[in-house]
């Protein structure tokens, strides 16, 4: 599976999952599916630093999109929930940050920005927050050893769900812990499957889409919050 399929499945199903948040208020089988599309794009990310000509303009394209993609962002945002929040593509520089640092720097310092970077993330609320920058640091680290690797996502993504069910039934109590199992363990099980679309990634090109998700992410979003005033 080349990476223009890989990056292909990610953007079918991250539109999937943003119609699920717009018209199922994000609890729906579109949802479900749409957790593919993530770990998919924080894979890509780490492949794209392997391969890149130029980390510099690399880093400096990422944060250029993720600029221009905050307004569409925060349009559609406003249709599905009240707040400020920061688009994916700032969780995946920072995620890049830290692959950047721990590769030309030095490891042990790569893996504290890694997690400083995470708990940034998670305090400016970017999409993902902790979780996706470090799972976007792990695919790079772990690239080399494709059990390692599918072993440490899962593990990762166990321990997401966990906090997530554990911290729902301590503030409303464990009476409730059927119903918010039953509500995450589809989300859970989604974003496990797109380990195996990961694992049969063949290290080709595919088609030169360099800026597919870079144009994709910000535009789909318009027209989603578009369509929902016709909806």
């Amino acid at each position: 599976m080349s990476a223009f399929v890989l990056k292909l499945i990610a953007c079918v199903t991250m539109f999937i999952d943003h119609i699920g948040y717009a018209i199922f208020n994000g609890s729906s089988w579109f949802n479900y599916i749409g957790r593919l599309a993530f770990p998919i794009f924080a894979f890509q990310i780490s492949e794209g630093y392997i391969h890149t000509k130029s980390i510099k303009k690399y880093l400096l394209r990422l944060f250029l999109f993720a600029l221009v993609s905050q307004i569409p962002f925060m349009l559609f945002h406003s249709i599905i929930s009240e707040g400020f929040y920061l688009n994916v593509i700032f969780t995946l520089l920072f995620g890049l940050i830290s692959i950047v640092i721990y590769d030309k720097y030095n490891k042990f310092t790569g893996i504290m920005v890694a997690i400083s970077l995470g708990i940034i993330a998670s305090f400016l609320n970017c999409d993902y927050g902790f979780y996706g920058v470090f799972i976007t640091f792990l695919f790079y680290v772990l690239n080399k050893n494709k059990l390692l690797l599918a072993t440490g996502f899962v593990l990762t993504t166990l321990i997401r769900y966990s906090y997530y069910i554990i911290d729902f039934c301590l503030q409303y109590g464990i009476g409730y812990l059927g119903t918010v199992v039953n509500f995450y363990l589809p989300s859970m099980i989604g974003t496990v499957a797109s380990i195996l679309f990961i694992l049969l990634y063949n290290k080709k090109k595919g088609y030169n889409t360099k800026y597919l998700l870079y144009l994709f992410y910000p535009l789909h979003m318009l027209l989603i919050y578009g369509i929902s005033f016709v909806i």
